[in-house]
C-alpha cells in the first residue's frame, strides 16, 4: 500500500495508468522539463508500462482519483554501479506547487534508502527549472556539474545540471580532490 499525504496517494504504477500518464506527460511544462516530446501517445505509455524493467520502480501520485504525477528509479545495469539509480519525475502542469513532487520524492527515497540499499541517486534537470532544483535540494540533492547544450528544446539547445544525492545514513564516501 502506498503512502497518503493529505489527499495525495502514492502507489506503484500499473499498466492501466497508461492513459493518465500520457495526459501528465502531455502537459507543456512536463514534457519541456523532461526529455519527452510533445503529444505523447497512449501506445507509448502502454508499451513503457508493459515492458518496464521489473527491477525499476515507477510510482504515481493520485489526487482525487486521478494520476497527476510520476517518479521512477532506474537501477544502474553495470555491476560496479549497482549502488546507483537514476531518478525521473514529472508532475502535471495544473498540479505544480501542490506537494505532488514532495509526496513522490518522499516515497521513492524511502524505497531507495530502506528497501533497495542504494547509495547514490542521480538525475539531470534543466538549469532554468528553478522549482524542480529547489525541490531536489530540499531532499539533499546537490549540483555536481553542468551539461552544456544538453538537449534541444523549443528550438534551442539548453543546459542541464547533473545532480545527485548520497544516502544520508551511509558512511560518508571520501571526496577526492581533482
Amino acid at each position: 500500500m502506498g503512502k497518503f499525504t493529505g489527499m495525495i496517494h502514492v502507489r506503484r504504477a500499473e499498466i492501466s495508468d497508461a492513459a493518465q500518464l500520457q495526459r501528465v506527460f502531455a502537459s507543456t511544462s512536463t514534457y519541456a522539463g523532461t526529455l519527452q516530446l510533445p503529444h505523447p501517445s497512449f501506445e507509448l505509455w502502454q508499451e513503457r508500462l508493459e515492458n518496464a524493467d521489473p527491477k525499476d520502480t515507477r510510482l504515481v501520485a493520485i489526487y482525487d482519483g486521478v494520476v497527476v504525477g510520476s517518479a521512477s528509479l532506474h537501477l544502474e545495469k553495470k555491476q560496479r554501479r549497482a549502488h546507483v539509480a537514476a531518478l525521473g519525475m514529472g508532475v502535471a502542469d495544473s498540479f505544480s506547487g501542490r506537494g505532488i513532487g514532495t509526496a513522490l520524492l518522499t516515497e521513492i527515497l524511502h524505497i531507495s534508502d530502506n528497501w533497495l540499499n542504494l547509495l547514490r541517486i542521480e538525475l539531470t534537470v534543466f538549469c532554468d527549472n528553478t522549482a524542480a532544483i529547489r525541490l531536489y535540494k530540499k531532499f539533499g540533492f546537490e549540483i555536481e556539474g553542468t551539461h552544456r547544450a544538453y538537449a534541444f528544446r523549443n528550438g534551442e539547445f539548453v543546459d542541464s545540471y547533473a545532480m545527485a544525492r548520497l544516502h544520508p545514513h551511509q558512511a560518508m564516501v571520501p571526496v577526492r580532490e581533482t
